[in-house]
This record gives C-alpha cells, sequence and structure tokens, in this order.
C-alpha cells in the first residue's frame, strides 16, 4: 500500500460503477486524483465534433456531481495530454497513473510515451475484450466479422461488477479549470437546443436507459429495424463515452432474454469491439481505405449534392428524414444509417471520408473506430465490407421498414399530408408539395453510374 497520489485519468470511461481503472487506483490506498483532459491538438481533425463537445459538457457535470457527493471532485485541464499529465505529476508527486486503454492511434501513441518513464497502467473500461486477445487460429487478427464474433462469444467470460465506490480520497487537489470556461456547449443561436429532451448524458442516464431497453431485448431482432418505432437500445452515446460499461450491458442483457433477440443485439455489441480490434490493428482506418483498390476509386467532387445530404434536402424522404433527425437531435436510427451512407457514396458517388467527418461532427455517439469502420462498410471498402455493388433503394428501404411513414412525417413536415405509400416516392405524385424538393439524383441513373465506377477499379 502506498499514500502517494494516485493519477486516475478519465477518459472515454466517464462512470464510477464498474470502473477497474477507478478500484485499482483506490486499492493503492492513497488519494486518488480524477483528471479529465480536454486534448484537441493530439487528434488533429479527429478531436471531438461539436455533437460529442455538447455530450462531453453534460457528461463531465455529471461525473463531477458524482464525484462530488463522495467527497472529491474532477480535476479539469485543457491542452496535449502527454504534458498536462506530466505537469499534473509534477504537481502533485504522484507516483502513478491508471487509465483505461486506447485503440485511437495518436492516444496509443500518447499512453506509450508517458510509460516510458511513469509508472502507467491501462484497464480494460470501455470494452468488452482487449484488441490483442481475439486472434484467428493462426494468431493473427481477424478482419472478417462473423468469425470474429463467435470466437468473442465463445471466450466471453461473466464478471462481478464492481459497484461504484462510497467514497474517493482525493487529499489536496491541484487547480482545476471551470468547465464553462471551455465553451463545450454551442453558443447562439444554439443548433442543440431542445437536445435534452431527447438525451439524458451521464451515468445516471446511462442506467435509465439500459432499464428502459431491457424489456424490449427479446423482440430487438425485428424491432430495430423499423426507425418509426422506439425499438432499439438508444445506449451508443452512453457506450461511447463509457458512462456504462459494455460488460453491464451484455450481462443485463443476457439476464433479461435469450433467443434471435438478444443474439442480434449482442452482435451490434460486437460489431463495436470488431471496430475497435480493426483501427488497434490498422490505425490508418479513418483515413484510408483497407482494400488498396478502393484508393484510385473515381468519387466526384459535387459540393452542392453533398450539401443537399447534410441538410436532408435530397429529395429522397428517408434519407432526408434521417439527415434530419441527426441534425434535430444528434443521433440518427441504425437502419436509416446504413440508407444515407449507401446514398451518399453510390447514388452520389461522393467519397465515404466526407461522410464519416460529418457524422463525426453531428453524433453524439460518434466514436473513432466504429464510425470509420462502419463509413468503409457501406463503400465496400473495409474488412468483412458489404460489396459495392450492394446499393440500397431508398424508396424499397422507406416501403419496407418505414410502410406507413411514420418516420418520414416525423421529420419531414412538408410531406405529412401525402397519401400511403407515396411518401416515399412523393416526386410521381401530384400531391407533392412545392416546398419539397425534387431528388437531386435519378436513383436508376445513380445506381447505374456507381456500377460503372466500380469497373474503373476491378478492371485495373
Amino acid at each position: 500500500m502506498t499514500t502517494s497520489p494516485v493519477l486516475l485519468w478519465f477518459r472515454r470511461d466517464l462512470r464510477l460503477a464498474d470502473n477497474p481503472a477507478l478500484a485499482a487506483a483506490l486499492a493503492r490506498g492513497g488519494p486518488v486524483i480524477p483528471v479529465f483532459v480536454l486534448d484537441e491538438t493530439t487528434p488533429g481533425r479527429w478531436a471531438p465534433g461539436g455533437a460529442s463537445r455538447w455530450w462531453l459538457h453534460h457528461s463531465l457535470a455529471s461525473l463531477d456531481a458524482d464525484l462530488r457527493t463522495r467527497g472529491s471532485q474532477l480535476v479539469l485541464r485543457r491542452g496535449e495530454s502527454e504534458a498536462e499529465l506530466r505537469r499534473l505529476v509534477a504537481e502533485t508527486g504522484a507516483r502513478e497513473i491508471h487509465t483505461g486503454m486506447a485503440v485511437e492511434p495518436w492516444a496509443r501513441r500518447v499512453l506509450d510515451r508517458l510509460a516510458a518513464d511513469i509508472t502507467l497502467v491501462r484497464h480494460r473500461t470501455s470494452l468488452l475484450f482487449h484488441p490483442d486477445q481475439i486472434r484467428t487460429g493462426g494468431g493473427t487478427p481477424y478482419g472478417v466479422f462473423t468469425p470474429f464474433a463467435k470466437a468473442c462469444t465463445r471466450a466471453y467470460a461473466r464478471h462481478t461488477p464492481i459497484p461504484a465506490p462510497d467514497r474517493v480520497p482525493c487529499g489536496v487537489l491541484p487547480p482545476s479549470d471551470r468547465l464553462e470556461a471551455w465553451r463545450l456547449l454551442p453558443r447562439k443561436p444554439d443548433w442543440a437546443e431542445g437536445w435534452d429532451s431527447h438525451h439524458r448524458p451521464g451515468e445516471a442516464g446511462a442506467r435509465a436507459a439500459l432499464s428502459r431497453f431491457l424489456p424490449r431485448v427479446g423482440r430487438y431482432d425485428e424491432a430495430r429495424n423499423l426507425p418509426g418505432q422506439p425499438g432499439t437500445s438508444r445506449l451508443s452515446p452512453h457506450l461511447a463515452w463509457g458512462e456504462i460499461s459494455a460488460d453491464a450491458v451484455w450481462q443485463a442483457a443476457g439476464e433479461q432474454a435469450d433467443g434471435k433477440g438478444l443474439e442480434v443485439f449482442r452482435s451490434e455489441l460486437l460489431w463495436r469491439e470488431f471496430s475497435a480490434h480493426l483501427l488497434h490493428h490498422a490505425p490508418s482506418l479513418p483515413d484510408q481505405p483497407l482494400k488498396p483498390a478502393y484508393a484510385a476509386f473515381p468519387w466526384r467532387d459535387d459540393a452542392p449534392a453533398l450539401r443537399a445530404w447534410q441538410l436532408g434536402q435530397t429529395g429522397i424522404p428517408i434519407v432526408d428524414a434521417g439527415m434530419r433527425q441527426l441534425w434535430s437531435t444528434g443521433w440518427m436510427h441504425n437502419r436509416v444509417r446504413m440508407i444515407v451512407a449507401s446514398f451518399l457514396i453510390k447514388h452520389l458517388l461522393i467519397d465515404w471520408r466526407h461522410g464519416e467527418a460529418w457524422f463525426w461532427d453531428t453524433l453524439v455517439d460518434a466514436e473513432l473506430a466504429a464510425n470509420a469502420a462502419s463509413w468503409q462498410w457501406v463503400a465496400g471498402s473495409g474488412a468483412d465490407a458489404a460489396p459495392f455493388f450492394r446499393i440500397f433503394n431508398p424508396v424499397l428501404q422507406g416501403e419496407k421498414f418505414d410502410p406507413d411513414g411514420a418516420y418520414v412525417r416525423q421529420y419531414v413536415p412538408e410531406l405529412r399530408q401525402m397519401p400511403g405509400k407515396s411518401i416515399h416516392s412523393p416526386w410521381i405524385s401530384a400531391a407533392k408539395p412545392r416546398s419539397y424538393p425534387n431528388p437531386i439524383v435519378d436513383l436508376a441513373f445513380g445506381r447505374a453510374r456507381a456500377l460503372d465506377a466500380l469497373k474503373t477499379i476491378t478492371k485495373s
């Protein structure tokens, strides 16, 4: 046991319950100094986006409040992570840093440099497995999801959740920034106005979201595809920020249900795990196609079409509903994410990295690994990707998964009076209001153009 201070560096594990880094720091027996560093320099263009900053502000406020009820508080510093952590070690005389492991390439480099001359202990705080743990029979990383998921399911070992501590002794804390001074929230006009009616950031909000979802997990395999109904878990931002552990979610779902619903829900938890596995072993994932042939893909430079997609003004109702849901709430239904991504990449032939960047800035659940892996999956350029020639027809997708148009009517008010299935193809109806645009691309033409573009790289 030691009485010297220990730094507890929170990153994307903003919780007190089931947090092994916190438990290990407390077990040292000395003061524990909880720290969060806002680093907007090291990640470059992957510094937190606008929606992430909104969530982060409220999540940090919640974490600080939880710490204060336990006799501590969160120390906030802004700057380059390594420099700020070294400064805190000097200020406090801390002998150790406990933190969560990282898969982001810049974060791994920071951890490695700190560990060179400081006792730094990394803990698995945000994933089900260490990214090096799951390997093929030949000892190599997985590149295909299904065998990876099966290996994870076999390897998973139930663990006893660690309760939140009653007290966090902190000793004399070093100076801290004021959270409000970071200006993480949008200034006027407040584009996030009303988001608090859709989200409750923080550990208590994560537990509440899990409790609301658990009664529905048995029907998840069917309900998850219907954007007009509350069939998804809405846990993604809580998992992205580590306000609840992946283990807690995995185990609670298994205690509630079995069968297809549970299997499909857990497969989505494992897709997040697979994405982290990919980024850990392929650090260029957010910026370069995993399949080298796609580096030569003939993308179109079409700024007006990209802007129409971003604003939900494409003239394709299910696409526009998704993009407007994203802008108005900071979140989008998972089925619709695939539809809007396919439309951007294939019907508009716009580089997937533009979509990835927009989602990074506008999603409250933006995670580097999952965002990059999912966009590359749709583009056909990633590991275990959907083939590029799999092109979603957004009209058919809307008719199948939003059959009564409830989702479109909610987010595209111009079309609320459209009758029946015509809401998904209003341009063919005399009832289409003038206020709603015509499609920015003919769907048949866009599909043919995409397939022609694919031929240029498959023949090279």
